[in-house]
């Protein structure tokens, strides 16, 4: 065993339980962080979501966002090459008549494996003025690279007038689509975990099925797929005495039926609130499930932590902060995966007077992390990310470039190579 791997297993055994609940310390120095050239986005002054970003195995930037425009909510996309100077002029992905409902959340975007792009966002219900947040949610999707798009499909198979959004979508390795929401068509005072397939291509979607009910009111689902076909979907779920927590459930048989739910990180978060800050989930190629969740239980102390499943979502670890800085809060946490378990987490940092966004690297599958990198050097919100298994990934942001306008950013990140288990601290 190399000395260094010695030193910190002896340190970390002097802090004993504090390590369950701080990151180790990483194997990585800061050097390992080779960040690229940032590129930027401009919006014309008018408002953005946060951005949606995938990066595919041919190194092509995938971004969608929704814009304010002439007094309406758009979506749209565009695809650039890594080394693409000028971003192209993106497309509009909503049809006219049907707008987008809101800026909250950024619409859910998938890469299929021939290269088809798939978007969900959600438009206003039709004449439902006395129910502002009542909403339809929609399957958009691409053939020709993001040329066009084709007429959008409905998900939700009601017709009550209500809220289905804080939508969510992966692809499995069969090409099956998978999107989750939250739904209130029950019309009672919390709303439901949904899900529903499309096997071929986005142009049919199956019966909508419910997973659980009392469902936090608007911290977005989360859904992910495992290369063994395992399908997981995350969500904030209120437990008796307004206790908040971060829960996970999974599909063995493609979606048909899902399992309980299962606590991960057990924060005991009592807030009489929705905290609007989902979880975010990723899985290696050998089936090591990933959750990070921002949280303020049980000391109301913000937190950004990281918990991993070994058996499918079955037990968690105990949850491990990734956020270091005694001088900021962390918010909005956001991660990728890739196949060999190599680990980005992005989120921000907020102090009264500045708001940062920095970015954690794991390259051993989860057991350690680097040390927390600043980014930006300006205002900066609503943190991405996207990697693909050429050891390559994009970080994106929205970030005030000139006062008052945002703007997104995108920076390049290459990961180092994999550390195998056995360079790992027990």
């Amino acid at each position: 065993m190399p000395y260094y791997v010695v030193i910190l297993f002896i340190f970390s055994s002097i802090l004993g339980t504090t390590a369950q609940t701080i990151a180790e310390t990483s194997l990585l120095p800061p050097s390992a962080l080779s960040l690229g050239e940032k590129r930027i986005l401009q919006h014309g002054g008018r408002h953005t979501s946060e951005p949606a970003i995938q990066f595919d195995e041919k190194n092509t930037l995938h971004l969608a966002w929704i814009e304010a425009h002439d007094k309406s909510l758009n979506t749209y996309y565009l695809q650039s090459a890594s080394n693409q100077k000028e971003f192209p002029q993106p497309v509009q992905v909503n049809p006219p008549s049907l707008t987008t409902a809101s800026l909250h959340t950024a619409p859910g975007l998938e890469i299929g494996s021939k290269g088809e792009i798939y978007l969900t966002w959600t438009s206003p219900y039709p004449n439902a003025k006395d129910k502002p947040f009542a909403s339809l949610l929609y399957l958009s999707h691409s053939l020709n690279h993001g040329q066009t798009f084709l007429p959008p499909v409905r998900v939700n198979d009601d017709d009550v007038v209500t809220g289905h959004s804080f939508d969510h979508l992966a692809v499995a390795p069969n090409g099956r689509i998978h999107i989750s929401w939250l739904d209130a068509r029950e019309g009672k005072k919390n709303p439901a975990t949904y899900t529903a397939q499309s096997s071929d291509h986005g142009r049919t979607i199956t019966k909508n099925l419910k997973i659980d009910d009392e469902t936090c009111v608007c911290c977005r689902s989360t859904v992910t797929t495992g290369s063994d076909g395992t399908i997981y979907i995350a969500w904030r779920k209120i437990l008796t005495g307004q206790i908040r927590e971060t829960v996970v459930s999974r599909s063995t048989d493609d979606g048909k039926t899902f399992s309980s739910s299962v606590v991960v990180g057990n924060d005991q978060w009592v807030f009489a609130g929705c905290p609007h800050r989902p979880a975010s989930l990723g899985v290696d190629q050998k089936g090591r499930l990933y959750v990070v969740w921002y949280t303020e239980g049980p000391d109301n102390t913000p937190g950004v932590y990281l918990a991993i499943s070994d058996d499918h979502g079955q037990t968690f670890s105990p949850r491990r902060q990734l956020n270091r800085s005694k001088g900021t809060f962390p918010d909005h946490p956001q991660m990728t995966v890739d196949s060999l378990g190599r680990v980005i987490v992005i989120w921000e940092e907020q102090s009264p007077v500045r708001k940062e966004i920095v970015v954690s690297l794991s390259v051993d599958r989860g057991n350690h992390f680097s040390p927390p990198h600043i980014l930006n050097g300006r205002k900066a919100k609503h943190p991405a990310v996207a990697i693909n298994n050429q050891g390559e990934a994009m970080l994106a942001w929205s970030e005030q470039v000139k006062f008052p306008h945002w703007s997104t950013v995108i920076q390049p990140l290459h990961l180092p190579a994999l550390l195998t288990d056995a360079h790992a601290i027990p």
